[in-house]
C-alpha cells in the first residue's frame, strides 16, 4: 500500500477520530494535515474546548504520519502544550511532520491553528514496528 493512502485506511477503521468529525486535508510520506470543528459537546464546564479536542486533533495527525512510512507505527510517549483557549464554532488544524526518522523510532512535531493562529504545540515519538500496512 501506498504510504499517502495509509492515513485514509486508518481513519475509515478509526471511530473515535470519526465520532469528533476530523477530517484528512492533506498527506503525503512523512506529513499530514488533519482538521475539525469544535462543537458544543466538546466544550468543558468553562464554555472553552475541553483539552482533549485539540490533543486528540494532534494525535491523530501524527499517528496518520508516522504511518506513511509503510511500517505500523505507535506512540510511546506524547505531550501538549495548550497555548490559546478555544470556542465552539473555531475550525483547528492540526499538521505533523517528521522531525527524525530512525530505524525503530520516530520523532514528530504537530503544530495545532486557528487560522494562522499557533493555539497548540504537540510532541510525539512513534515506535516503528517490521508489520507493514497491507491493502
Amino acid at each position: 500500500m501506498k504510504g499517502e493512502q495509509i492515513p485514509y485506511k486508518m481513519l475509515s477503521q478509526d471511530p473515535y477520530s470519526t465520532w469528533l468529525g476530523i477530517k484528512i486535508i492533506d498527506c503525503e510520506i512523512g506529513r499530514c494535515k488533519v482538521g475539525l470543528t469544535i462543537t458544543k459537546n466538546m466544550l468543558n464546564s468553562m464554555n472553552k474546548a475541553h483539552g482533549g479536542i485539540s490533543y486528540a486533533l494532534a494525535d491523530t495527525a501524527f499517528g496518520f504520519a508516522a504511518n506513511t512510512h509503510g511500517k505500523y507505527a505507535v506512540s510511546i510517549e506524547t505531550s501538549i502544550n495548550h497555548i490559546k483557549a478555544l470556542d465552539e464554532g473555531d475550525y483547528l488544524v492540526a499538521e505533523s511532520v517528521i522531525e527524525q526518522v530512525n530505524n525503530k523510532l520516530g520523532f514528530n512535531i504537530i503544530e495545532v491553528r486557528r487560522g494562522e493562529e499557533l493555539v497548540a504545540l504537540f510532541k510525539g515519538v512513534v515506535y516503528r514496528t517490521q508489520k507493514d500496512w497491507k491493502e
